[in-house]
C-alpha cells in the first residue's frame, strides 16, 4: 500500500504519524485481496484559520473504484479517526458489493414450523 500525506496550514505532528500508522495497518488487513502495488492512499491535514479546527480529508484509489472520507475534529487525533472509520464502513460496504452480498440475502422470512404435541 502507498501512503502520502500532505499539510495544508498545518505541521507534521508525531501524534499524527503513530495514529496513521496504526489505521493504516488496520485498513491493510481488509485490503489483503488487493495487490499491494494498486492501492493508494492519499491523505491531507488541513487546520481551520479562523476555528481551532482540523480536518483530515482521505482518497483509497483501489482497482475496483476510488473512496473518500473526511473527518473534522478539534484535534489532529479526533479528525484521523472519524476519517478513518468512515473509508473503514465504506471499504465493507464496497466489497459487500463486489460479492454481491444483496442477491444471497432471504427475500423473505422462513416460516415457522409448528410441532404438534
Amino acid at each position: 500500500m502507498k501512503v502520502l500525506i500532505s499539510y495544508k496550514n498545518d505541521e507534521p505532528y508525531k501524534l499524527a504519524e503513530k495514529e496513521l500508522t496504526h489505521y493504516t495497518t488496520k485498513l491493510n488487513r481488509l485490503l489483503t485481496a488487493y495487490d499491494p502495488d494498486l492501492v493508494q492512499i492519499h491523505g491531507v491535514f488541513t487546520k481551520s484559520a479562523r476555528f481551532e479546527e482540523h480536518s483530515f480529508s482521505l482518497n483509497l484509489s483501489l482497482p475496483t473504484g476510488t473512496l473518500h472520507a473526511t473527518g473534522k475534529g478539534e484535534n489532529v487525533r479526533a479528525s484521523c479517526k472519524q476519517a478513518f472509520s468512515e473509508l473503514q464502513s465504506q471499504v465493507k460496504k464496497h466489497q459487500s458489493r463486489l460479492r454481491k452480498d444483496y442477491e444471497w440475502k432471504r427475500k423473505r422470512p422462513r416460516q415457522a414450523i409448528e410441532v404438534p404435541s
